[in-house]
């Protein structure tokens, strides 16, 4: 998984800002908390290492001493964290330190798994802006699990598979982008351009496999590094126990006094060993009690199986109980005589003014839950994921879901090539599922469903909603998004929280080119001022 992008002096020159100037795995030193950020921030963008993003952008001038980090006090301070981590037991010290971590070269199986922790930032590849459609030293960038590795037979397969896959797509993501430019009558304004280009990557993303390789920055707190280096050391992929390793290698060099304890046997390994035993647990029960029956064939659609019948007014009782003086139990029985266009009324009055999604109303909002169960593609499922101020489950990733079209691969006349790559990806699965069971993930596509539940209160539904429906956001789960609000105004009968949802949009297509074009007006308007 090493970059190797850098020559022996470009090393030289990013080495005092790196723990690791060669390896996939390094946290970053001697910079700015700024440059730390914006580094990461690159990431979405670019196809690029960090490193090399560093060199290029950061350090043009050649210059590569680093400034020294200050020294003063940090033995007491290491006194003092040892003393209050092992003596004292206190977790909550360990979140005031943290560590930016560059993770590169993964699996999109992998940055699930790492993304899964809430008390973190995360920051990775794009499939929406960079493109997959170039190889290094004639290799399609794909990770190659050491259990399929271990098998030259099943590798062979697994290559001939993913290599299509990837051949399938640089081809189709060319003819896609012809097709939606001659749609389009293009006069070659740069706007259009980079709209149909994000269109037609879009288009095309259900062909990658979860196996492509991704790069991610993360930044957290000791503690959240702690949870979650030990939850790749004790997962049952060997590439996340890897990368937990390697994760935990580099933090020892940049803060080693908060992670103590993640690698002692009576502490992170009998937590991670727990939790591993817990999941294996719930299949051994489901075995017994549910049996062995094949599931149903599912279908991209959203399904909301629980909620508070009386949510609006658990809203508005939150709302006016802070002000009232009043026992909130007090507050909820004067609401509840109330007549329900009078709540709604009154959550409209309380919410009023927002000028854009990012203001949203206080806590109140929390007073109300929504229980949904979702099926969509993987790639959707990608972005979702990253809510996390929310509780989300996930089955296995697999191709017994089946798998969601393109249309605009269909479209341009090319529906039976993305299937075709579907199926040779869903047999591969099933190959792989006989041998390497954890493994088979990998071999799957970002166009294969997955099914997956999401509680979460009202507030931040509303910012799920909100985000995932803008015009410019993918098909997929801007179709969740839509679906999510129509279920809450209507199977929740909730039509008072959902109209307070006023900055989701319920249109059916996507409109990126509005936003290119205020991108570019940005642009523009910071040359003039430049």
């Amino acid at each position: 998984m090493a970059q190797g992008d850098l020559s022996a002096d470009e090393r030289a020159r990013v080495a005092p800002y790196v723990t690791d100037p060669d390896g996939p795995v390094f946290a970053l030193l001697n910079l700015p908390e700024a440059v730390k950020g914006a580094l990461f921030a690159r990431y979405s963008r670019s196809p690029d290492s960090v490193r090399r993003i560093l060199l290029e952008e950061f350090l043009p001038d050649g210059h590569g001493e680093a400034v020294p980090v200050p020294e003063v006090g940090s033995d007491r301070a290491r006194q003092f964290f040892q003393r209050v981590l092992a003596e004292y037991g206190d977790d909550s010290v360990a979140q005031l330190g943290g560590a930016h971590v560059a993770i590169e070269g993964v699996s999109n199986v992998l940055t699930k798994v790492i993304e899964w922790g809430r008390l973190a930032s995360y920051l990775e590849q794009s499939t929406r802006y960079v493109p997959y459609t170039d190889q290094v030293d004639g290799r399609w960038k794909y990770v190659r699990p050491p259990g399929i590795a271990a098998r030259p037979a099943l590798l062979a397969r697994y290559e001939s598979v993913l290599d299509d896959a990837f051949a399938t797509y640089a081809r189709l993501f060319e003819s896609v982008l012809d097709h939606l430019v001659a749609q389009s009558g293009d006069d070659g304004d740069a706007a259009v351009r980079r709209a149909l280009r994000a269109r037609a990557l879009d288009a095309v993303r259900g062909l990658l496999p979860a196996a492509t390789t991704a790069n991610l920055g993360v930044y957290a707190s000791g503690q959240a590094w702690e949870s979650l280096i030990i939850r790749l050391r004790a997962h049952p992929l060997a590439e996340a126990r890897i990368v937990g390793d390697q994760v935990l290698a580099a933090l020892r060099q940049v803060i080693p006094d908060f992670l103590t304890r993640v690698d002692r046997p009576d502490r992170g390994e009998r937590m991670g060993a727990y939790r591993l035993a817990t999941d294996d647990r719930a299949a051994a029960l489901w075995e017994e009690i549910g049996g062995t029956g094949a599931p149903a064939s599912g279908t991209a659609d959203v399904r909301l199986l629980a909620h508070d019948a009386d949510g609006e007014r658990r809203v508005l009782a939150h709302a006016l109980w802070p002000a009232s003086g009043w026992a909130l139990d007090d507050v909820r029985a004067r609401v509840d005589v109330m007549s329900d266009d009078a709540v709604r009324a009154a959550l409209a009055r309380w919410a009023h003014g927002r000028a854009d999604r990012r203001e949203r109303p206080g806590r109140a909002l929390e007073a109300t839950q929504y229980l949904f169960e979702v099926t969509c593609d993987y790639g959707a499922y990608r972005d979702l994921q990253r809510h996390r101020i929310l509780t989300l489950e996930a089955q296995p990733l697999g191709a017994d879901l089946g798998f969601e079209p393109s249309p605009d691969v269909a479209a341009a006349g090319l529906a039976d090539e993305f299937a075709c790559v579907q199926r040779r990806s869903a047999d591969l699965w099933r190959e792989v599922r006989d041998e390497v069971p954890d493994e088979a993930p990998y071999a799957v596509t970002m166009a294969h469903r997955l099914r997956f539940a999401l509680r979460m209160n009202a507030r931040e539904a509303m910012h799920l909603i909100e985000l995932r429906s803008q015009p410019q956001g993918h098909t997929a789960y801007r179709r969740v998004a839509r679906d999510m609000l129509r279920a809450i105004r209507d199977d929740a009968g909730h039509p008072g929280i959902a109209g307070l949802m006023g900055f989701a949009d319920m249109s059916g297509d996507g409109d990126r080119l509005a936003q290119e074009r205020r991108s570019e007006a940005r642009r523009a308007a910071d040359t003039v001022d430049s």
